[in-house]
């Protein structure tokens, strides 16, 4: 699935100037519409170390109301959340009625990080495709609105962006030793991402694969799909 991606697409500035001025504006409206209608939103952003999901959602925020949404930055668990079920601490954060939250990584770590890393049983991780397809259908049955994005890189693409980040004085602390260790993993963590997106990509809450080789591409293609599956929703 992943190989199939064009990730030659790209955007030009000045296309991406001007949708950066139309769709914000748009969501900054249905953002309120998501207030007045009382609708949770969900949104969730998996990809590569270096993809560009801070960028997606930085300019997926910048217009909303600041009382309206909240950012939830997913790490390794720790103290309850490391002793209940994985699923505890996500169903703790969800939304408020008509509020916004964004994961910037999220559940999936379940099937993605536990399980290439060992810290899961095999018989764990391959239940939770079936715990995870469940609590995304109770959020739906609730009338929660769920964005799902996947934002794709290529290797070399992260390589590069990985010595940009080593070679600046005000990017350096997003690169760790951890991020070099992963990349060393590849091709064990794209099976883990084929395996998610074949069995967790469903009609209540499908994936959206995001091209991200070129960052204006990726940051409008998040944009244009948060904004038209609002509209139609709202």
């Amino acid at each position: 699935m992943l190989e199939k991606l064009n990730l030659k697409v790209k955007l030009s500035r000045a296309e991406y100037e001007r949708e950066l001025d139309r769709l914000p504006n748009k969501l900054h409206l249905l953002g309120y519409q998501v207030y007045t209608q009382k609708r949770p939103v969900v949104m969730v952003f998996e990809g590569w170390d270096a993809a560009g999901k801070g960028g997606a959602i930085k300019r997926l925020t910048e217009k909303l109301d600041p009382r309206g949404y909240v950012v939830h930055p997913i790490a390794a668990p720790q103290g309850d959340d490391k002793e209940r079920h994985y699923l505890y601490r996500f169903w703790r954060r969800l939304p408020e009625a008509g509020q916004i939250a964004l994961f910037d990584r999220s559940w999936y770590g379940r099937v993605l990080v536990e399980r290439v890393e060992g810290f899961c049983s095999t018989e764990a991780w391959q239940r939770s495709y079936s715990e995870i397809n469940q609590f995304e259908k109770q959020m739906v049955d609730f009338g929660t609105i769920i964005f799902k994005f996947w934002v794709h890189i290529g290797q070399q693409e992260q390589l590069r962006r990985f010595k940009e980040r080593e070679g600046s004085g005000y990017k350096s602390w997003k690169l760790t030793d951890e991020d070099w260790r992963n990349r060393g993993k590849w091709e064990d963590y794209e099976q883990a991402v084929e395996d998610m997106l074949l069995k967790t990509s469903t009609r209540n809450a499908p994936w959206t694969i995001v091209e991200g080789n070129d960052k204006l591409y990726a940051r409008i293609k998040v944009l244009k799909t948060v904004v038209e599956k609002l509209e139609k929703e709202i």
